[in-house]
């Protein structure tokens, strides 16, 4: 059984979940916030997604954590997102609890990821504890 890639990893699929609702409420808030909770809110929710799947692309063990934490990052981001649009009346507090039930659910997928990475320390031997600046 090999490398079946980051498409098959649960909390990417949560992610996908997490992004079409992110992509429908945005399409059903009022044009007045097209470039501001709109705009954000698609961006935070795919960042979830493409920070996950560059993380899994890396090499070096400290390369894929700092993708992960920036995932997760994303992941609070999105869900303030569906807070404030709950807080205006954009959506119910029932949506806000699935998306809220959801997070949680791919924030502990994130962090058992993120252990077994540590505990693997890929490419810690070739290149030693610390990335060189970009």
């Amino acid at each position: 059984m090999g490398d079946r890639g980051f498409e098959s990893l649960d909390f990417y699929q949560d992610g996908l979940k997490l992004l079409k609702a992110a992509y429908r409420l945005s399409n059903s808030l009022p044009d007045y916030e097209r470039y501001n909770l709109s705009d954000q809110l698609r961006r935070a929710s795919c960042s979830v997604l493409l920070n996950i799947a560059e993380g899994y692309g890396r090499y070096h063990y400290l390369d894929r954590l700092r993708f992960l934490y920036t995932a997760r990052g994303s992941l609070a981001e999105t869900k303030s997102a569906f807070i404030i649009a709950e807080s205006l009346g954009y959506c119910n507090r029932e949506q806000l609890n699935w998306v809220s039930q959801l997070k949680n659910q791919i924030d502990k997928g994130l962090n058992g990821y993120c252990r077994f990475i540590r505990s693997q320390q890929q490419g810690k031997q070739e290149y030693g504890n610390q990335l060189s600046e970009w």
